[in-house]
């Protein structure tokens, strides 16, 4: 970053003159604390070389055998797909789809999809979630078999890394930088239009004061809005949807596992407790926090910060700023419980001998997971502030 620019924090709606950010460092927000750019050194040759090495891992991890599941004299390997395969086969085909994009598709999008959409499908591929799923699923199985790691977990893991890694040297602003803005856009003077910031590549363009939901940015072509359309409506809606969700996820069986023709169903609940008693506490506190606690908390917070719009509060922006970056970050580890149904399906198909099935309340506490993530990207943190600035005025 040579030259002075302005950019606009996307979660208060400040603009800020930012001067050359040494390597290494960031620029926040002087208001919000919020990250407004971070100057990455080699940014766009070290994601080019590590986005080689995962698009080589990713055929690994989907081409070999990901787990073995041992069992007296019987042995059942599965790969990637599998457990979606077997979610389909029980009649679970929207927990598949769902498993299908977040663990395949959406990484796979992340590694070659066109640039300005990766900042839109990162929150979606949930591959260190679903590892996380992998290791629950392994202390749980491994008191009934021996389980057999495979190339494609090696590949799997590594691929992670690599992907975490790739997102972190890239540098967003140094990609957008080299793109011309368009010609036609020239007649958008400052003086008939308001200011606006574009989410995706950061660009603060010239937004008329009529017609101007349907204007879309210069450089990188996404709709630019003043705020989010319908943004409380919508999260409302979105909230209500998940705490309805919420209760089958908890009530019905998540989980009935059939062993010499006796069949037992388990909750989320019950898996906690059976986790509990077996002395894996690590595990029980994981699942109790990410399947029980974090979605609950995640409905508190996001109604909780839309009924503050609602009443115009002005108290502590700068905190409920900080409740929403929390809300929009934890939500989507509660997939967990997802993936390691997924998993438990794909590796215990040994027909009388023992089964596990997808029980009702998957697809429900999918639901939950996915509602509110889309609650938290449809709520607008920028109206927390409104209220402040119109207060002052």
């Amino acid at each position: 970053m040579k030259k002075t620019i302005l950019i606009v924090c996307h979660e208060c709606d400040l603009i800020h003159r930012v001067d050359a950010v040494p390597e290494g460092s960031a620029a926040r927000c002087s208001r919000c604390g919020g990250l407004l750019y971070q100057h990455k050194r080699d940014s766009l040759e070290r994601t080019l070389a590590l986005t080689v090495t995962g698009l080589i891992l990713f055929v690994v991890a989907n081409a070999f055998p990901f787990l073995g599941f041992k069992l007296q004299t019987q042995v059942h390997e599965t790969i990637l797909i599998t457990g979606v395969q077997e979610l389909y086969h029980q009649g679970m085909w929207i927990l598949a789809t769902v498993v299908l994009l977040t663990t395949i598709v959406m990484p796979a999008a992340q590694i070659k999809t066109v640039f300005r959409l990766i900042q839109h499908l990162q929150p979606w591929a949930m591959m260190e979630v679903f590892m996380l799923g992998i290791l629950v699923s392994i202390v749980k199985l491994g008191k009934m078999a021996t389980i057999v790691p495979g190339i494609a977990a090696f590949a799997f893991m590594a691929l992670i890394l690599i992907l975490a890694a790739s997102m972190a040297v890239l540098d967003p602003h140094a990609v957008w930088e080299r793109i011309k803005i368009q010609e036609s856009t020239r007649g958008i003077t400052v003086a008939r239009a308001d200011l606006v910031g574009c989410h995706t590549c950061h660009l603060l363009c010239c937004l008329p004061s009529q017609g101007g939901h349907d204007l879309t940015c210069p450089r990188c072509g996404m709709p630019l809005h003043r705020r989010k359309p319908n943004s409380i409506a919508r999260t409302w809606a979105l909230i209500l949807a998940a705490a309805i969700f919420y209760v089958p996820a908890n009530v019905l069986p998540i989980t009935i596992v059939t062993s010499l023709g006796k069949a037992q169903a388990d909750t989320i609940i019950s898996g906690v407790i059976y986790f509990l008693m077996s002395g894996s506490w690590p595990i029980a506190l994981v699942i109790f926090v990410a399947s029980v606690f974090v979605p609950l908390l995640k409905l508190l917070a996001l109604g909780y910060l839309s009924f503050s719009v609602q009443r115009k509060s002005v108290w502590r922006p700068v905190d409920r700023t900080k409740i929403y970056r929390m809300a929009e970050v934890v939500g989507r580890w509660s997939m967990v419980d997802v993936y390691v149904v997924t998993i438990l399906v794909a590796m215990v198909n040994l027909g009388a001998l023992a089964t596990i099935e997808a029980g009702p309340a998957a697809v429900y506490f999918c639901g939950v997971v996915i509602i509110t993530m889309l609650a938290a990207m449809s709520f607008d943190p920028r109206l927390i502030w409104d209220n402040c600035e119109e207060n002052h005025e």
